[in-house]
């Protein structure tokens, strides 16, 4: 926080400054992942022939593994926005190139991945697409004093620091979201839940679920654990939770496990309420997973692809035709990334020729002053903790569709 202060009193010398110089098994949702030289867009040589410098923004998310829808998606909504803004003419008269590494949901690969992109050039990351890769990069950020907004990396150790920003909506968030909708909307008294206890990502919503439900009357009567090393079996946690008479079954968790557990609750003839956060997106095209299963699951999100509003409908329309497919949350979260980058830049009237600290100092300062309305939320705001202050949509899936409620 004493360094997103002092950087109000900086960006104003650099303003003037500027004036005066002018989970890691293969899945076959790993398909039509680009490598990092389709992904980039203008190079700095081919600008037109005007050798001009560009912004060198940095992607890090899984394109193959269990994970890679979501890192898919992200860098294709970002394509999606550096192409728009390219095509708009840039961000403060430079363009932008874009380059996307895979990190296969993986710490260890993913701060391997900034690392590659460090030596590429980049200037600011968006990214990491998942929370556990995304805890072990922001350490690398703020020592290097980079300005990063990851899309969907959900835990709070995600921005932990005064360079780090978030465009989704934090665990904590989440679950208390969560529990104040299942309990203000009536929807169960009794309920069980599951989560990974390996993950941040799950674990964070589970604690914060578990307080707010106190508040709401709502009395959990079963908490059921799995692990990475243990996400195939869900008969015993589910046993449990139709045991003890669960109306809703609770689940902060990917939606490759939540598929799992949804076929044995089928199994076992238990039909609770079901109830998941953002990690349910994606449900629907696991392979061989019978989707009537999903019927009726609610979940938090902050996107919803059938929405009348003029810019997801444009977005949407623009993501279907270059990629045949209708985008998910997690890239709209990516497309409005990169449009937050753009307004913080232009805020802080950037250059690409600034050091990647000056960058920083001058984008966090800028961002004290943004007001960005995008596809995933109108009129949102970023605190001094990197939080976005914006409303949270609950959908529910009928007829094979995610639907707003």
């Amino acid at each position: 926080m004493m360094k997103k202060a002092l950087s109000l009193l900086l960006v104003g010398a650099m303003t003037l400054s500027l004036a005066a110089c002018g989970s890691n098994s293969d899945d076959s949702a790993a398909t039509d992942s680009t490598t990092a030289e389709e992904s980039t867009t203008t190079e700095a040589s081919d600008s037109e022939g005007s050798g001009e410098a560009v912004f060198r923004i940095g992607g890090i998310g899984p394109t193959t593994g269990s994970a890679a829808v979501y890192g898919t998606a992200v860098e294709r909504g970002a394509q999606i926005a550096v192409d728009e803004i390219n095509a708009a003419g840039g961000i403060n008269g430079y363009q932008i190139e874009f380059n996307f590494q895979d990190d296969e949901n993986d710490a260890e690969r993913s701060v391997n991945a900034y690392n590659t992109l460090k030596d590429w050039g980049m200037q600011i990351l968006m990214g990491t697409v998942t929370s556990t890769p995304c805890v072990a990069v922001v350490e690398n950020t703020h020592e290097d004093n980079m300005f990063q907004i990851t899309p969907s990396g959900t835990a709070v150790e995600c921005i932990q620091y005064p360079n780090a920003y978030r465009m989704c909506f934090s665990d904590p968030n989440q679950g208390t979201e969560s529990a104040k909708y299942i309990g203000e909307n009536g929807l169960a008294s009794t309920v069980a839940v599951i989560y990974d206890s390996s993950d941040v990502y799950s674990t964070g919503i589970y604690e914060a679920f578990a307080e707010e439900a106190a508040n709401q009357g709502i009395e959990i009567v079963n908490v059921a654990a799995f692990t990475a090393d243990n996400n195939t079996d869900f008969s015993v946690q589910v046993q449990q939770a139709r045991d003890a008479g669960a109306e809703l079954l609770f689940m902060p968790f990917y939606y490759t496990e939540a598929s799992l557990v949804l076929a044995e609750c089928n199994s076992q003839g238990y039909e609770p309420i079901f109830f998941g956060c953002d990690g349910m997106d994606g449900i629907l095209a696991v392979e061989n997973f019978d989707t009537a299963l999903a019927e009726d699951l609610m979940y938090l999100a902050p996107f919803v692809a059938t929405s009348e509003d003029e810019q997801v409908q444009s977005f949407v329309t623009a993501y279907q035709e270059a990629y045949d497919e209708v985008p998910n949350q997690f890239a709209a979260d990516a497309y409005d990334s990169i449009y937050v980058i753009k307004a913080a830049l232009e805020g802080a009237g950037a250059t690409p020729d600034m050091s990647v600290s000056d960058l920083c100092d001058a984008m966090t300062a800028a961002m004290a002053d943004v007001t960005y309305s995008g596809v995933t939320g109108k009129d949102i705001t970023w605190g001094e903790d990197g939080e976005p202050n914006k409303a949270p949509l609950v959908l529910q899936i009928k007829d094979g569709v995610a639907v707003e409620l």
